[in-house]
């Protein structure tokens, strides 16, 4: 799925994962290891959404959105409460 062609609704958004740490110190991370960043880049907001803008980074929640396939990363649909902090 192209990513690209999701619009999100009502006070919702379409969130980019930030790339997880692939090294521990001197310790290289299996896949299946790897804790999911829990940051992310907003890449397009929905209608109602005010607060929170395109081309935000955001903190959210470890089980927050629903993930969305793509060729291109990951990326997950959350509503606005699921966010809990603007990077600056």
């Amino acid at each position: 799925m192209d990513a690209s062609k999701i619009r999100p609704l009502g006070k919702r958004l379409l969130i980019k994962r930030c790339v997880a740490a692939q090294k521990v110190g001197a310790i290289l991370l299996p896949e299946g290891a790897k804790e999911k960043p829990k940051e992310g880049q907003v890449v397009a907001v929905g209608p109602e959404e005010k607060e929170i803008l395109k081309g935000d980074r955001v903190l959210f929640g470890a089980y927050a959105g629903v993930e969305i396939p793509s060729d291109s990363g990951d990326f997950l649909i959350m509503s606005e409460e699921d966010i809990l902090a603007v990077v600056e």
